[in-house]
């Protein structure tokens, strides 16, 4: 079968994957669409490390094909989306309503796949870019037929990420102000987790001025350019004299996790999605922080993904969430590499693989 392999120095579109059966608790799952994400390209470039050789993808949606023993809850037919958390649904983290603090859902990747008869690592528990693949049944969440799963694809993880951002972690209340620093995938989706959630000004900034027509469409009330702009932070002061109430940082560059910081108002908060590299620091003005501020990292949206997936999927067919306009280009999974080039020039929101 067809997939995207990462050697250690190369990934590549491969035709020789082979995967096993699912075993108990265990779901097989035949992808139809998957969205290319920015965790997949910090494989490839070495911010995220990673044991190779692995199959890449983690944000994917497909039709169930086979269930192992003790899966009731999703049958052959039934299409699902994806979320990364193998949480294992026992220890005290999961029983408290915190799958994304599980330990054994973090760093023990499985080999599910072989090529050639060498296995091959399952990135984030998922590899959505294959042609098929094996979850465990707590990542595997029932969807409505009648969602475009290219648009399904999204939702277990810019969606869960952006938009549980603002509703589970941050808890944006009605009135409230927002500002995002960077507006892809993640940023467009804590846009319009702001909107609905009641935020009244939601500033999204962003270097590259074509983005501020989707930026408005997902929520943002004003848009600043950063690349017209001498001050960035001047101009969101401009808008919101006092500060944010909220500031989150999409982008990863620890320049603008410390201009995050500095553009909170009394109380606010500064939550972190971007993913700089594992070694790099940020610097803030600690007596800053004495009026209340704080400084959140956030993991996966602090999500329940059997809990949000579901709304979230309820919330698009009800108008209300936008994931069809996420949807930038289709692309065949033979054209991952035209894939990665828009991704990295940033001319597509979310480009999207099918298979």
């Amino acid at each position: 079968m067809r997939g995207v392999v990462f050697d250690g120095k190369q990934a590549q579109v491969v035709d020789d994957l082979e995967i096993r059966d699912p075993g108990p608790g265990e779901v097989l799952v035949a992808i139809a669409a998957a969205g290319l994400c920015h965790s997949d390209l910090s494989v490839i470039d070495g911010t995220i490390p990673f044991p190779p050789p692995v199959v890449l993808g983690h944000e994917g949606a497909g039709v169930v094909e086979a269930v192992g023993s003790g899966v009731t809850h999703v049958a052959p037919g039934d299409h699902v989306s994806l979320s990364t958390l193998a949480n294992c649904g026992a220890c005290a983290d999961c029983d408290r309503g915190r799958p994304t603090m599980c330990r054994k859902a973090i760093g023990m990747p499985g080999q599910p796949f072989s090529r050639g008869g060498k296995p091959l690592f399952q990135f984030a528990s998922n590899s959505a870019f294959a042609e098929r693949t094996i979850v465990k049944a707590v990542q595997a969440v029932k969807i409505p037929q009648d969602i475009p799963l290219t648009s399904a694809a999204l939702i277990g993880c810019g969606v869960l990420t952006g938009v549980g951002a603002v509703l589970n972690r941050a808890k944006v209340d009605r009135g409230e102000s927002v500002v995002v620093i960077g507006t892809g995938g993640i940023g467009l989706n804590v846009l319009q987790g702001a909107r609905i959630a009641g935020a009244t000004t939601i500033v999204a900034i962003d270097a590259n001025p074509a983005k501020e027509a989707v930026a408005r469409q997902f929520g943002a009330t004003h848009f600043i350019d950063a690349s017209a702009v001498a001050d960035s932070t001047a101009a969101v002061k401009e808008i919101l004299p006092t500060g944010a109430d909220h500031a989150f940082e999409c982008v990863g560059n620890v320049k603008l996790i410390r201009q995050a910081i500095d553009l909170l108002d009394r109380h606010g908060q500064a939550v972190l999605l971007g993913v700089p590299g594992f070694k790099e620091e940020a610097a803030f003005q600690v007596s800053s922080m004495y009026l209340d501020k704080t400084i959140m990292g956030c993991r996966y949206g602090s999500s329940r993904p059997q809990r949000d997936i579901a709304l979230y999927a309820e919330l698009y067919r009800q108008g209300k969430l936008l994931l069809d306009e996420l949807v930038t280009e289709v692309y065949p999974v033979e054209d991952f590499a035209k894939a990665v080039d828009d991704a990295h020039h940033g001319r597509v929101a979310r480009g999207v693989l099918t298979f």
